[in-house]
């Protein structure tokens, strides 16, 4: 019994039925003669009892299926136990579906059951085609007027068909799409697979805003008027063609920095528009950590947190700033790597040397939700993205004692991805955040988000002047060696509990590029990440 049928009550002894002859056109042939009799009905006439007879079944088979056949929906209708659900259903086989003619191969009844072949000639507009599926239906007994009929479900129709779901033939919901790149070549995912997942979403979402045409499908189609499931195309559609921001040799690029990373994540932006020009995952079919990854950024918040404490007049560049081995803020100990120090140092040289007690020093004249402010009004990060594709926007939450410091150097609660990270070397090298994106808000109208303020242009010339040292002389300068034109950087290396190495992070732009990568539990951020960020800066001259 399929699931969903109507249990029946047939009688206290159960009988195999198999047909004994050909009937009309269907030929229900059986395998042989009853094997018991069932009494079905009381001495001297009444209302009939018991199960339905092969002959009933083959009978009541026939008829239903030639009315059908027929268009005689309502004769057909009224052959089951469900008289307007069926009615229902058989004229929206015909006036939904588009079904305009249908023939049916019964094969020889199993039971109560009769298997069907049903051909179905499917017409929209000009459109046409022949859909041949198998079904069948079940006969039972009606126990208020004794008489056999089918036992009325949606998947007498069609096999996949549930309660609640109709069959409907129209326009798909998009059109196929060819996706390229900015310069107009195909992006696929047979020749990106570690474009496969964006490409899809991308369809899903832009096709039925580019010029192409749909393809006509029989589908079912669910309670909610959503899709289910397509049984059968027509037509395939035309396809319209969707540009992307994406560049194809600054994606090949990324995808070659990682390759031998069994984990890793990049992203590239255009700087001054926030146009998304790669992005690249290992592994490829993985979780898209580059843009919906959730994790501590390290020091490269630094950039943030730099920013806050410039503007607020708390650090300069040539100022003499603290850096000692070691800091106490909230109860908790913090220091630097290796317990460095810098004495008698300048805030640049704290920067680029990435002196974690220079920014947990200045926690106790900060607010606690001053970094929140300052990563949402500045950055953008933690507003709603309007990205073209799912993304993680980020999270600075308001923490305060041990965990607000701890979220100056990019740990405690904050969260991102290299899509943020590369924004926010790009708002740096910009002047102002430009929201990325990875297809044009022109193709169908979406505002991108725009940040609430943009820093003081003193503020962003010294931000500037910060990462440019640490790109040269600073953490960053190995990795960055070699990288001409207007370069800045930021290494981090982000604590995870249970890990032995931290994640390695790097943050950087090069003219009018801003990368960053990720590459979880490697060590070092200029060390590791660094290379597969140059690597993608110099993609392109």
């Amino acid at each position: 019994m399929r699931d969903g049928r109507k249990a029946v009550v047939i009688g206290a002894v159960v009988t195999a039925l198999v047909g004994a002859a050909g009937v009309g056109a269907y030929a229900l042939v059986g395998d042989g003669g009853l094997d018991a009799v069932i009494a079905n009905g009381p001495a001297g006439g009444g209302k009939e009892t018991g199960p339905p007879s092969a002959e009933e079944i083959r009978e009541t088979a026939q008829k239903f299926l030639d009315a059908w056949q027929a268009g005689k929906t309502e004769e057909a209708a009224a052959l089951t136990d469900d008289e307007a659900s069926a009615a229902e259903a058989l004229d929206g086989f015909r006036e939904n579906a588009g079904v305009t003619g249908v023939t049916f191969a019964p094969e020889p009844a199993s039971g109560t059951t009769v298997p069907f072949t049903v051909t179905a000639e499917v017409e929209h507009g000009k459109e046409r085609a022949e859909w041949v599926y198998e079904s069948d239906l079940a006969v039972m007994r009606d126990t208020g007027t004794g008489e056999a009929v089918v036992d009325w479900e949606p998947y007498v129709l069609h096999p996949e068909l549930q309660a609640g779901q109709t069959l409907e033939t129209g326009e798909a919901d998009a059109p196929p799409v060819r996706t390229v790149d900015r310069n107009g070549t195909e992006l696929t995912a047979e020749a990106h697979p570690e474009l496969a997942a964006t490409l899809a979403d991308l369809r899903k979402r832009f096709g039925d805003k580019t010029d192409g045409k749909p393809g006509i499908a029989t589908r079912i189609v669910g309670a909610d008027g959503k899709d289910v499931k397509t049984l059968k195309k027509l037509s395939e559609g035309t396809p319209g063609e969707l540009r992307t921001t994406l560049d194809v040799r600054v994606q090949k690029a990324a995808v070659q920095a990682i390759a031998d990373r069994p984990k890793a994540s990049v992203v590239a932006l255009k700087a001054s528009t926030g146009e998304i020009l790669a992005v690249a995952n290992t592994p490829a079919d993985g979780f898209n950590t580059a843009f919906q990854g959730s994790l501590a950024p390290g020091s490269t918040m630094k950039v943030v947190t730099a920013s806050m404490l410039l503007e607020k007049g708390l650090a300069a560049s040539d100022r003499q700033h603290p850096c000692p081995k070691e800091f106490n803020h909230g109860g908790w100990p913090f220091h630097n790597l290796d317990k460095f120090e810098i004495k008698g140092g300048t805030f640049a040289q704290s920067f680029s040397a990435s002196c974690n007690t220079a920014f947990i020093s200045q926690a106790g004249k900060l607010a606690d939700d001053d970094l929140t402010k300052q990563a949402r009004e500045v950055f953008g990060i933690g507003l709603t993205w309007e990205v073209g594709t799912t993304t993680f926007d980020g999270a600075v939450p308001v923490q305060s004692d041990a965990q607000m410091a701890a979220s100056l150097i990019g740990q405690g609660g904050v969260r991102a991805n290299p899509l943020i990270m590369a924004s926010v070397s790009a708002t740096v090298k910009n002047g102002v955040f430009k929201q990325p994106h990875i297809v044009s808000p022109e193709v169908d109208g979406r505002t991108l988000t725009k940040a609430p303020r943009t820093l003081p242009p003193a503020v962003s010339q010294e931000l500037r002047s910060l990462m440019r040292l640490t790109a040269t002389s600073g953490t960053a300068a190995e990795a960055m060696a070699g990288t001409n034109g207007d370069i800045g950087a930021k290494t981090g290396s982000a604590e995870v509990d249970g890990q032995e190495k931290p994640n390695a992070w790097f943050t950087a732009y090069r003219n009018d590029m801003a990368a960053a990568a990720v590459i979880p539990a490697a060590g070092h951020g200029g060390t590791n990440a660094g290379p597969v960020v140059r690597q993608v800066l110099n993609s392109l001259n």
